[in-house]
């Protein structure tokens, strides 16, 4: 038999695959890349469709809106969101008995690739949400590899495709080609876009004596990084903060400060994230 390009074992792939029932959900593992609140929204669907879920994260997550955000279990022990709850699991054995019990969705918090050989799960979804950078998701990782949004070319980093961008293509499922570039432009939140956002200024550990749901004022320090101030362009109520005391890059983000100051939408994921999450339980339904 000729070897096949990743590409040709995607046609291959497609053309096996035509719209079927329903799979028996407890017999499809799903594991998530990624515990944003967009692979949390992800992860809550195919949890509550009756798929066993296990999120797969960095062992310090540099997650921004951690109140919606599974990703905070792995500091906070469980974090619930709309009636679904999140346990940390800090070993393999204990996320399979989570699988098996129901009780929560597990967090594995190892950044550990080798679990996925233990969990063997049948279907990946790469919610990692890359900008400009590819993903390093291949379609050999799993019988069934969805990508979230940009860095993936459907056949070569995954089997499918998901749109992220906002727009009338937002939740499409891509068979052929990638999803649209990253804009790189926040939808506007009472007359304020990127401004809503600190980044790090340089490499070295963030400390701030804040958290999710403090109020700050325009001109007020949120933070610092190596001693280097961060300022606040616009007041209003944290929605995103990253962890106290953790190592960050240069061009991190760490601070998505909302001016509405509801703290309703500290914990509450968007539309657009249930768009997505939608997409995927349908992508997982008809081909795995």
């Amino acid at each position: 038999m000729p070897t096949l390009t990743p590409l040709r074992a995607h046609g291959r792939f497609l053309r096996k695959m035509i719209p079927t029932q329903d799979p028996n959900p407890r017999a499809c593992r799903v594991i998530v890349r990624g515990g944003n609140d967009i692979a949390s929204a992800v992860a809550h669907r195919l949890f509550t469709a009756g798929f066993p879920v296990v999120i797969l994260e960095a062992e310090q997550p540099l997650t921004v809106r951690r109140g919606m955000a599974y990703a905070s279990a792995v500091y906070e022990r469980r974090i619930t969101l709309d009636g679904v709850t999140a346990k940390h699991a800090p070993t393999v054995e204990r996320a399979l008995d989570l699988l098996k019990s129901r009780a929560a969705i597990p967090v594995v918090g190892t950044g550990d690739e080798a679990v996925l050989a233990v969990l063997q799960p049948r279907v990946i979804v790469d919610a990692r949400l890359h900008k400009k950078e590819r993903s390093a998701s291949r379609i050999t990782d799993a019988p069934l590899v969805i990508g979230l949004g940009p860095g993936f070319a459907a056949g070569v980093e995954a089997h499918l495709v998901i749109e992220t961008n906002r727009g009338p293509n937002l939740g499409r499922i891509i068979t052929e080609g990638e999803a649209d570039a990253y804009t790189g432009e926040p939808i506007e939140i009472a007359g304020h876009g990127k401004d809503r956002y600190l980044y790090a200024p340089r490499a070295g550990i963030f400390r701030t004596p804040l958290d999710l749901g403090a109020r700050v004022e325009a001109g007020q320090i949120v933070g610092r990084v190596e001693g280097e101030p961060l300022v606040a362009k616009v007041g209003g109520i944290i929605r995103g903060i990253i962890k106290d005391g953790l190592h960050v890059q240069a061009g991190t983000k760490l601070v998505d400060i909302d001016p509405r100051s509801d703290p309703t939408y500290l914990s509450e994921l968007s539309q657009k994230a249930w768009i997505i999450a939608d997409a995927v339980l349908a992508a997982v339904r008809q081909y795995s």
